[in-house]
């Protein structure tokens, strides 16, 4: 229990930090950040979204609004916790307004093209059972498909996913329960350990971001690192 104690101050600690570096104007402190919560926050957006460019853009306004109110930070749950709250928030906000012109919305997803891998590497992760898996999540019902990957890819705590949706651990439970049993039923033992692979954040995806929201922003961007 003490070790836990320690883990947890040392990381508030680390959370305030760069907080604090940030708010000083220091240049790659807000592309750190960012960085160490891109993949999370991408994921959790497009989760609800189920679509790659909303969840950018959902990802986007979320750091944007944080970075105008990150002197509210207190540390009462983590950072990343309160910064995937804030995306959480900007993704339903997102879908609210997609809903109310469904038929449109609906047509356009269709009509997008799906990006494209940006490395041979990606390119050669498994493309069909990547497709199965990432259809099936997208099929789950909407109250499971975010505790899923903020539980299940993304390894967060009942108690952090709970924050994170503004959702009680018994519900979080129930969704994740309920989410299994929804993907068992739709592509059995396929799952494996390698769902991660399935759902990779490219770097060019990750670039993209840190770039669009200092430009939102109006920073300079950090000189990239030499080599």
């Amino acid at each position: 229990m003490s070790a836990l104690i320690t883990d947890t101050a040392t990381s508030l600690e680390a959370d305030h930090q760069i907080v604090a570096r940030v708010l000083a104007g220091e240049s790659s402190a807000l592309e750190q950040l960012m960085r160490a919560n891109n993949r999370r926050l991408f994921r959790t957006a497009r989760s609800i979204l189920r679509n790659d460019a909303e969840a950018e853009d959902a990802v986007q306004d979320g750091y944007v609004s944080a970075y105008r109110a990150l002197a509210q930070f207190r540390g009462q749950s983590s950072l990343s916790t309160w910064l995937t709250r804030i995306v959480v928030n900007k993704a339903l906000a997102r879908l609210r307004g997609n809903q109310r012109s469904s038929g449109e919305a609906q047509r356009e997803d269709e009509e997008r093209p799906a990006p494209l891998a940006d490395t041979p590497e990606a390119m050669a992760i498994r493309k069909d059972l990547r497709r199965l898996i990432e259809s099936s999540i997208d099929r789950l019902p909407e109250s499971c498909r975010a505790v899923f990957m903020l539980r299940a890819v993304e390894g967060l705590s009942v108690a952090e996913t709970a924050i994170s949706l503004d959702q009680s651990e018994g519900s979080v439970k129930t969704a994740l329960s309920r989410a299994r049993a929804h993907l068992r039923a739709s592509i059995g033992r396929e799952i494996g350990a390698g769902i991660d692979d399935f759902f990779a954040f490219d770097g060019a995806r990750c670039d993209r971001l840190v770039t669009a929201v200092h430009r939102r922003l109006g920073l300079l961007l950090p000189e990239p690192p030499p080599g």
